[in-house]
């Protein structure tokens, strides 16, 4: 018979609803392929079963995408990755990505601007560093310029004061090394992270003090 005996929402899951046909769950489908489609109770889906189908597997990987950002914030090319790995179909991913860049959900210049934020101002990263991690994200290097200007800006950050910072912490984890020893790593630890050798050698000057020996005998 293939008729739609029930439309049931969801309690938990708001726009959603169960669509019951032949006293049987069918599908799960938004408020929106509802309406699309015509679907009302006591009406046959013959003929829709495809483009059924076709809305439900669009809404399960549009809420499966949503789940995944919930979690954690995500570029537009990292969630892509993330959901076509998980096995899901490249054509209904990029489609739930453009649907949720419309809703305001996916946004590459604003995760960029958060993620730079929280590297630089929370870890002390470099400028470098931050955009390496980002072209592995896959946020275009435009964009990743772009944000980056704008915190260095907003937050007036002073890259020199960061990598100073950084030496400092770094540096008490060095103490029971000799003075070479922990020159050498304080340099290369630096270095790891991106920052340019001029940042490095001032940073390494102003710590000057600190990388003495523990008993005050400079190296």
């Amino acid at each position: 018979m293939s008729v739609i005996s029930g439309i049931v929402p969801r309690s938990r899951t708001p726009d959603r609803f169960d669509l019951i046909v032949d006293g049987e769950p069918y599908a799960l489908l938004s408020v929106d392929a509802i309406a699309a489609l015509g679907l009302c109770i006591g009406r046959s889906i013959a003929g829709l079963e495809e483009r059924i189908m076709r809305a439900a597997a669009e809404l399960h990987v549009h809420d499966r995408a949503l789940r995944i950002i919930a979690a954690r914030a995500r570029s537009k090319a990292e969630l892509r990755r993330a959901l076509v790995r998980k096995g899901e179909e490249p054509e209904l991913v990029d489609r739930a990505i453009d649907r949720l860049s419309a809703q305001g959900f996916l946004d590459d210049a604003a995760f960029a601007q958060s993620f730079t934020r929280h590297k630089v101002l929370g870890g002390g990263q470099s400028r470098r560093r931050v955009q390496a991690e980002l072209a592995r994200k896959g946020v275009s290097r435009e964009v990743t310029d772009a944000a980056i200007d704008v915190v260095f800006e907003e937050e007036q950050v002073d890259q020199r004061a960061i990598v100073e910072g950084v030496a400092r912490r770094k540096l008490r984890s060095l103490t029971r090394l000799e003075p070479a020893v922990r020159r050498r790593r304080l340099y290369g630890f630096l270095a790891r992270r991106g920052y340019d050798g001029d940042d490095i050698r001032r940073a390494m000057e102003a710590v000057g003090e600190e990388l003495m020996d523990l008993d005050g005998t400079e190296e």
